[in-house]
């Protein structure tokens, strides 16, 4: 670890590297050969997705382009399910490089949070229902899945 609490290469025991690697369960939004959207389960706001690449990058100045293009065609997906599972125009996408930028997971990822910047919850205070998540992400999945 650096002196800002953020390490200084890429750690595989990581929560993301584990659900990339099967090790623990989470609620599938959508996946292809280079990303994965799944339910935040300490959510800021209801629908709240994560995108991450499938590849060991801690921040943006880490990620391969065609990751980013990725995670980016990834994100549009989901956020146009939120748009239609949640009857709402407005999704925050948010994305933070680094200890103080508050990242707290250091595998680079997006977030899409339906809701206002003024109405949003704090991040990992309280786990959702697991039941809830399932049937969110299920419900935007079929909507991407058309």
């Amino acid at each position: 670890m650096s002196q800002n609490n953020q390490p200084s290469r890429y750690d595989d025991s990581n929560i993301f590297a584990k659900m990339l690697n099967g090790d623990i369960p989470y609620h599938k939004v959508y996946e292809d050969d280079k990303t994965l959207a799944f339910m935040d389960i300490m959510p800021q706001a209801k629908g709240h997705v994560l995108v991450i690449p499938k590849q060991k990058a801690i921040d943006l100045a880490d990620l391969e382009p065609e990751y980013a293009a990725a995670v980016l065609m990834t994100a549009k997906k989901v956020m146009q399910a939120q748009r239609q599972v949640f009857e709402r125009e407005g999704i925050i996408q948010m994305q933070l490089n680094g200890s103080q930028a508050g990242q707290t997971v250091f595998h680079y990822h997006v977030h899409l949070i339906p809701s206002s910047i003024h109405e949003l919850g704090r991040h990992a205070v309280t786990q959702a229902d697991q039941g809830e998540l399932a049937d969110l992400a299920q419900q935007l999945a079929a909507v991407i899945a058309g």
